[in-house]
């Protein structure tokens, strides 16, 4: 069998509960983002940028339209005939089958998958964040240093640690102390979930996992804790760019609008490492000679002929004329009348918008930004104010 250096775990069964009603009828990895692509697209573009060429992708909620997107594989390089893209969800095996119970769990449902390929390592990577990393030099770094396990870390702000699996290390790296989201924070170095293991560690730790009744069968919580227990060489690999968990409405806003600006704070303009994302072929964007388009981001097929203003304007979307949009993110194929008002908002996909509507406001903030689910139908005249979450008006 041809040995394979890594394969990739990437977890995407996420409910993604605090985005309301985004993740209703779609997984978190499958929300639209910046214009053109879906969260998912991140974790896979960084698979296919550094070299990891099968990956296995673990389903659970909602997961038609994230199948349906990932296909093949093709956009990210990975339909291979050895390796390549696999969509994993949980299956009825001979001697029962059960849902998900836990990020471990999920890879130990999944052993037989690792089995296939002659891997030396396994990444498990998540697919609910915002960034760009060569998972290559986090590798390199793991080999070197003949690790058990590598943890990708980022320094977070010291009032957020306690959201985070939070370590120490010392100077060659090796991780001393870890924590899963700890009330007093020793250090702000947070796990990005992001971990490079020994394939025959992993496996062998996910069966010990399996047998402990009183595990909750999660990586930060029991994996990781306990080997560092046990001694088990467990290194940090230090991330220090852009990276952003959109778990919420108002993170998932910032990012989008992270996008923006002659330099913005996380460019996705770098030839060197693209984003790949599937696309339908469609006409370049429009904009009309009587609407405008100020600092922002536009997709093609949008059709402009109001005024947007600091946006994001997804593929398939028409902007009627009079109508304004500022500080907002349209995802795709949403129409929106005539003399609309749309300000501090996220409408979702396929939306219809009415004439004269009115949603949001100028004194909005990140904080209480009104939110419309896919393929909601909007009434003429229709007023919703900061904050509201609107499934279907």
């Amino acid at each position: 069998m041809k040995k394979k250096r890594c394969i990739a775990m990437l977890l995407a069964g996420g409910q993604g509960t605090r985005l309301y009603a985004l993740t209703t009828h779609v997984a978190k990895p499958a929300v639209s983002f910046g214009s053109k692509y879906r969260i998912i697209d991140f974790p896979l573009s960084n698979c296919a940028n550094s070299g990891i060429d099968t990956v296995g992708v673990l389903t659970q909620y909602q997961p038609l339209i994230l199948n349906e997107y990932i296909g093949t594989g093709e956009p990210w390089d990975l339909d291979r005939s050895y390796g390549g893209v696999h969509i994993l969800p949980p299956y009825q095996a001979k001697e029962g089958g059960e849902w998900y119970k836990g990020t471990a769990n999920a890879i130990y449902q999944n052993l037989h998958f690792l089995s296939l390929y002659n891997s030396q390592h396994v990444l498990i990577i998540s697919g609910d964040h915002i960034y760009k990393m060569d998972y290559a030099a986090m590798l390199k770094r793991h080999e070197e240093l003949d690790a058990d396990c590598t943890i990708a870390v980022i320094d977070v702000l010291k009032d957020e640690a306690s959201r985070f699996g939070i370590m120490d290390y010392d100077s060659k790296y090796r991780i001393t102390n870890f924590e899963e989201k700890p009330r007093n924070p020793k250090s702000n170095h947070a796990s990005m979930g992001i971990y490079i293991f020994k394939k025959d560690v992993l496996m062998n730790e996910l069966i010990e996992d399996e047998k402990n009744e009183k595990s909750n069968n999660d990586f930060g919580k029991n994996i990781i804790p306990k080997m560092l227990k046990e001694g088990k060489k467990m290194v940090a690999h230090q991330f220090n760019g852009y990276w952003k968990d959109v778990g919420t409405v108002a993170s998932l806003w910032e990012a989008n609008m992270d996008l923006l600006g002659a330099n913005p704070v996380f460019d996705l303009g770098d030839p060197k490492f693209k984003i790949y994302s599937r696309n339908k072929p469609m006409p370049p964007a429009y904009v009309d000679e009587k609407g405008e388009a100020n600092n922002s981001l536009l997709t093609a097929g949008a059709e402009i002929y109001g005024k947007v203003s600091d946006s994001i304007v997804s593929e398939g979307v028409m902007v009627g004329e009079g109508s304004e949009i500022v500080h907002s993110i349209i995802m795709r194929g949403t129409r929106i009348g005539k003399n609309v008002k749309i300000k501090y908002a996220i409408i979702d996909e396929d939306v219809e918008i009415g004439d004269n509507v009115i949603i949001g406001d100028s004194k909005s903030n990140k904080d209480n930004i009104a939110l419309v689910g896919r393929d909601a139908v909007v009434k003429k005249g229709t007023k919703i104010a900061a904050g509201a979450i609107v499934e279907n008006a």
